[in-house]
């Protein structure tokens, strides 16, 4: 393998790996969405 084939597979491999720890950071500093109460329109219905 020559040295500008290195280089090129070297730099890609970096640009993949920082795109994905680019995107892993993000979901996991999203805070989480507050789930929804389903008993929540039940409360004044008897049972």
């Amino acid at each position: 393998m020559n040295t500008t084939a290195l280089i090129i597979m070297v730099s890609t491999m970096l640009l993949v790996a920082s795109i994905n720890a680019y995107f892993f950071v993000k979901v996991w500093r999203t805070p989480p969405r507050p789930e929804p109460d389903s008993f929540d329109e039940n409360d004044d219905e008897p049972r």
